[in-house]
């Protein structure tokens, strides 16, 4: 039984793996599996330490690959965080604790979209204010930080489309997994209506 955990734990960390790295197709601004990919290891990992753990570690893996392979024409030398990471990997954290949250019971279409949805909002609000407080542009003061959020509406539009694309492709594929393979029905979430 501790082996088919173990199995089970490496191949939900592979399936938040292929779709962290899936960020380098093509693909419009902010439409990214990120926050999906906290989602889904918040309603799949028993170990909530490793719901947080393993998307927030694929996340930054993806990220050395692209910074030092795609943009590295952009960075000097090796890097391995970028500046303003520290307001995004927090958001990640909070997306994967919001979906523990709401994935503690249940999964369904409902609880699906709401924690896109969430998602949305908090990398939306957490990330732009680290733009905000770290970029000179923007005065310090309340018109600053609506100017800044203003600025970054056109991107939530990706955010949105890539947290609700990503959530139905790795919550409906498990789904469907789950009800045809006897291996994933170890830790079966009660996926309902």
């Amino acid at each position: 039984m501790n082996k088919k955990i173990n199995l089970q734990i490496g191949f939900l960390t592979l399936i938040i793996l292929v779709a962290a790295f899936s960020r380098m197709m093509p693909h419009p601004y902010n439409f990214s599996p990120l926050a999906a990919i906290g989602l889904f290891g918040a309603a799949h990992f028993e170990k909530k330490w490793l719901a947080v753990l393993i998307p927030l570690m694929a996340t930054w893996l993806s990220d050395v690959f692209i910074n030092n392979m795609i943009y590295a024409q952009y960075f000097d030398g090796f890097t391995l965080f970028y500046s303003g990471f520290a307001w995004q990997y927090s958001a990640y954290i909070l997306i994967a604790i919001f979906g523990v949250a709401i994935y503690s019971k249940k999964v369904n279409i409902l609880n699906i979209l709401g924690g896109a949805l969430g998602a949305s909002l908090i990398f939306f609000l957490l990330s732009n204010f680290g733009v905000f407080i770290s970029n000179p542009i923007y005065t310090k003061d309340l018109i600053g930080l609506v100017a800044c959020y203003t600025a970054a509406l056109p991107f939530a539009q990706g955010t949105l489309m890539g947290n609700l694309v990503y959530s139905s492709v790795l919550f409906g594929a498990y789904y469907v997994l789950q009800q045809n393979v006897s291996f994933f029905k170890l830790r079966h979430l009660n996926y309902s209506k």
